[in-house]
């Protein structure tokens, strides 16, 4: 049996998990000049973040002062 190198890559930081916010932490990481790699279990489109199809909301005007209780009835 022929012996196989294992590539050895290195980063800075590494983010566990491609949805949203994984993304978001990765461009973040990125423009601040960090090497940074994003891994993830499933191919990109099947994230979390895109299976939701449009069931992420974010908190808009209300009628009354905006708070995050009015942003967890919409979406729980």
């Amino acid at each position: 049996m022929s012996k196989q190198s294992i590539p050895v890559r290195k980063f800075d930081a590494v983010i566990v998990g491609a949805g949203g916010s994984g993304l978001r932490a990765a461009i973040q990481l990125s423009e601040g000049g960090l090497k940074t790699a994003v891994l993830s279990k499933v191919f990109p489109t099947r994230s979390h973040t895109v299976a939701a199809q449009g069931g992420v909301s974010a908190s808009l005007g209300n009628s009354e002062e905006d708070h995050w209780h009015w942003h967890m009835y919409d979406t729980v």
